[in-house]
């Protein structure tokens, strides 16, 4: 068991608090999902979970954490530069006494997760495995330290389909706890039994935590039904009261006439009118009071406002009519024969196994198109310097009027002013994500490249990525795994093989 009790996060730079106040029991066995909307926290709970002197140095802890006596295995986000440039054998060669642990536990543990149990003695750079390969990897490395709980941030990021699978049913049928982090709605859907919804209201000046124990989707129907219930209590109750601030606004605008009219000559009738006026401001302070013991509406973190300009693709106009004999990626063959044509604003997926070669091919089809397309990568370094704000990533130099333009948009997408002047290095990975789908707003093109565009935002921010790529009028060509995206927003489907696209 692990015990949480009235934990306090707050961001040391600017005082922000991303989380007030958690009181969470996770039981053994548990698989706990932590969600909420980029930059809110989630990760930084993570490591709190693990070691809190490792986020120290810019989060404020307080409450505490009883791990007990739990071992935990952390699985971050993305690893380091120096980590992945070492062979998988030097990243086995750093668990303690590696070489103590039984041949049958490391059979046992590479069989659970698919893979060969002689990888851990590649001279292969960490580098060089695919997204799915890697996080194989990872997990092995974690179980040979015998640890209890795993604790993985975003550990579904980068698979492709049958990656995804694998990592669903080892979630779900691990005997450890599992607390993970993940932006994939089927992912919490299958493998979640406990839900902590971390929220960021009041323009980022309050945070709730919520914990759930219960599915995902029993969450989400749950939370919009209480929502429901509490706006209905707070209509009746102001419907009702302004039907008594009528009744009392007539009451006592009909005395101050009385008032008004009365005789001196009849101060009898004047008393008594003073007297009903006093009672009537009595009732008004009631009323008053009645008015602050309202029921509030229901506060849930602002949805991001996202929507593009409309464009003009007609459906006879050849968007794209690519053919490449070979894709290399430096001397290795990844596929042949790849031909790919469009007409019209058709949206496009492509997938295919880790280390296909989809982003090598995405990134070949921008450059062919030059500056007909607005293009996302899948990693956001590549296109970002890291040193500018946000306003100069979306336009190098923007005019007075142009300034003023992305101010406004970045307040669609719930940005304060003093946000807008941060830097590109201060940002999530779901806050780059939405700047990147911000600027290709802006750049107002008919064609999209996005290399796996949901990655890193959250389970609530999707629905609406999906909903706003899905009206867009021009076209699409999307690297992506994502199981939801597929379905509704991709018109055709191409797998990428060795023997080229096919259309599936």
């Amino acid at each position: 068991m692990i015990e949480i009790t009235d934990l306090k996060l707050t961001h040391i730079v600017d005082q922000r608090v991303l989380i007030d106040g958690l009181d969470l029991v996770i039981n053994d066995h548990d698989k706990v999902a932590i969600i909420g909307e980029e930059g809110n926290g989630k990760s930084s709970l993570l490591l709190a979970i693990l070691d809190p002197s490792l986020i120290e140095r810019y989060i404020d802890v307080k409450g505490k954490i009883n791990i007990h006596r739990h071992k935990l295995g952390y699985l971050p986000q993305t690893l380091d530069e120096k980590t992945k440039e070492l062979t998988a054998f030097e990243y086995f060669s750093m668990i303690d006494d590696l070489y103590e642990i039984s041949p049958k536990i490391i059979k046992k543990y590479a069989k659970e997760l698919m893979i060969d149990d002689d990888l851990i003695y590649s001279d292969r750079r960490l580098s060089t495995f695919s997204g799915g390969e890697l996080i194989k990897l990872e997990l092995l490395h974690i179980l040979l330290l015998e640890v209890d709980v795993l604790l993985l941030d975003e550990p579904s990021n980068d698979l492709d389909l049958k990656t995804l699978d694998f990592l669903e049913n080892f979630i779900k049928n691990t005997d450890k706890t599992v607390i993970f982090i993940s932006h994939d709605e089927r992912l919490l859907e299958a493998c979640a039994n406990k839900i902590v919804h971390i929220e960021s209201l009041r323009r980022k000046v309050k945070a709730r935590a919520t914990v759930y124990k219960g599915r995902y989707s029993d969450y989400i129907s749950e939370r919009r039904r209480s929502f429901d219930i509490q706006d209905k209590h707070a209509d009746k109750e102001r419907s009702e009261l302004a039907k008594k601030e009528a009744r009392y606004r007539k009451i006592h605008d009909a005395l101050e006439h009385d008032l008004r009219t009365v005789s001196r000559q009849d101060p009898h009738t004047g008393f008594l009118l003073k007297k009903k006026m006093h009672a009537t401001k009595a009732l008004e302070k009631r009323l008053d009071k009645q008015k602050q013991d309202l029921t509030a509406y229901h506060e849930e973190e602002e949805a991001i406002m996202l929507g593009f300009k409309k464009v003009k693709v007609a459906s006879s106009k050849k968007i794209i009519d690519f053919k490449l004999d070979e894709l290399k990626i430096g001397d290795k063959l990844l596929a042949s024969n790849i031909k790919l044509e469009i007409y019209g604003p058709k949206k496009v997926a492509i997938i295919g196994q880790n280390g296909a070669g989809k982003s090598t091919l995405l990134h070949i089809i921008k450059d062919m198109l030059v500056d007909r397309a607005s293009y996302m990568p899948q990693n956001y370094d590549e296109k970002m310097d890291e040193d500018i704000d946000v306003v100069h990533f979306i336009k190098k130099d923007p005019t007075k009027d142009e300034y003023s333009e992305i101010r406004t948009m970045l307040g669609s997408l719930k940005y304060k002013d003093d946000e807008m002047l941060h830097k590109i290095s201060s940002l999530s990975g779901g806050q780059k994500a939405k700047l990147y789908f911000l600027k290709m707003i802006y750049e107002r093109k008919d064609i999209l490249l996005l290399d796996e565009p949901t990655r890193n935002l959250s389970p609530l921010s999707s629905p609406v990525i999906r909903s706003v790529l899905k009206d867009y009028d021009g076209a699409i060509i999307m690297v992506t795994h994502d199981r939801s995206l597929l379905e509704e927003v991709a018109d055709e489907i191409y797998e990428l093989d060795q023997d080229g696209l096919h259309k599936r």
